[in-house]
């Protein structure tokens, strides 16, 4: 004889299934109304997330000298001025080698470009001048047949370019007075919520700050361990200019995806006009492996110890934030998974039940 279903219990499973589902989807509207108004006022949260990610990075000099006596506006005043000293000196290292080997590149240029258009003119092309010259005429009237989606597309950079300069100085501005005020800020965030969300909302942020924290060491670390095996691989062909493309790299690696392109392609071209072909393609497989080492272990592992994340969210985190959100959104997944992973943590401390404490009965429905 087969078992029948019980009534009861299936019209019970059924609403506790209704039930859940919509709870679950209040909680995604919610989800998607936070995430609708966080792009409307993104111009001013962009500016805030970077001088949040710049105070993590700038904080420990900051407190090391309020610890020894020097007022909060002095301390952040002094690191703000050494923290722009270290970019113009990043800059001028990787500025002045590269300007004052500007010369020997440019005729490694042009030898490299009359090395391809000989190797072009044999077998197994064979391309004569004449053809090489009525391809470069098709290409200039290309061009300017698109003069005017190209203006619109400059513009468009020059737009960009002005957005991320006001951005850069909105972010300075927030990190001095993070640095100056960011003590008494959690305080006062208690002093302004009732109940019992003015002691879980300050413990909650003070656990954030501490993982983007952690973010930012083990994004300098990964772009740490990027450099010195690309400086180690460069230096051992004898490419010019290691110790600026180095300190690319390093810097690049804090921008996913587009830095690590820019930094190896730099590099690869200055490998193809001062050393040749063999070495430029030597000096782009050691890129690519680093590369992969990179974003298959390095940094999995290294965000993973440093986050609380399993190396596999992190993967995880990085492929659906840049498919959603591009260069931003590859930037900003791992910090915003581990922020998640923070309050879940959180909520699941404050729901359970201390140990050796009963559980209470569940009310029949």
């Amino acid at each position: 004889m087969s078992a029948t279903l019980n009534a009861g219990r299936t019209r019970a499973a059924l609403r506790t299934s209704a039930r859940v589902s919509g709870e679950l989807l209040l909680v995604l509207v919610a989800a998607a109304v936070v995430l609708w108004a966080l792009g409307r006022m993104w111009s001013v949260v962009w500016p805030l997330i970077v001088g949040l990610l710049l105070t993590t990075l700038t904080w420990p000099p900051t407190r090391y000298l309020r610890r020894r006596g020097l007022p909060p506006a002095l301390a952040a005043a002094l690191v703000t001025v050494l923290f722009l000293v270290v970019a113009a000196g990043t800059v001028a290292l990787i500025a002045v080698p590269v300007a004052s080997e500007s010369g020997e590149l440019a005729d490694g240029v042009v030898e490299g470009v009359d090395r391809l258009r000989e190797w072009a003119a044999g077998p197994p092309l064979n391309i004569d001048d004449a053809q090489i010259a009525g391809a470069f005429d098709s290409a200039t009237a290309r061009i300017q047949d698109s003069a005017g989606a190209i203006a619109s597309t400059a513009v468009t950079g020059v737009s960009t370019v002005v957005s991320g300069i006001v951005t850069a100085v909105l972010a300075l501005f927030l990190m001095f007075f993070f640095l100056k005020d960011g003590p008494r800020f959690l305080p006062w965030l208690g002093r302004q919520l009732p109940g019992r969300l003015a002691t879980d909302v300050p413990a909650v942020a003070a656990r954030c700050w501490n993982v983007l924290g952690a973010f930012v060491r083990s994004q300098a670390l990964v772009g740490l361990l990027d450099a010195v095996f690309i400086g180690l691989g460069l230096w051992l062909l004898d490419v010019p200019l290691v110790l600026p493309l180095a300190v690319l790299t390093f810097v690049s690696a804090f921008v996913p995806i587009v830095g690590a392109l820019f930094a190896g392609f730099v590099a690869v071209l200055i490998a193809l006009v001062s050393n040749g072909l063999t070495d430029a393609l030597i000096v782009l497989a050691i890129i690519v492996a680093v590369q992969q080492l990179e974003g298959n272990v390095f940094q999995p592992m290294i965000q993973s110890r440093g986050l609380g994340l399993h190396a596999a969210v992190v993967l995880l985190a990085v492929t659906l934030g840049g498919s959603l959100s591009g260069i931003v959104g590859s930037l900003l997944a791992v910090p915003v998974a581990a922020l998640i992973a923070v309050v879940w943590n959180y909520l699941r401390e404050q729901l359970t039940d201390p140990p050796g404490e009963p559980r209470p009965e569940a009310t029949p429905a």
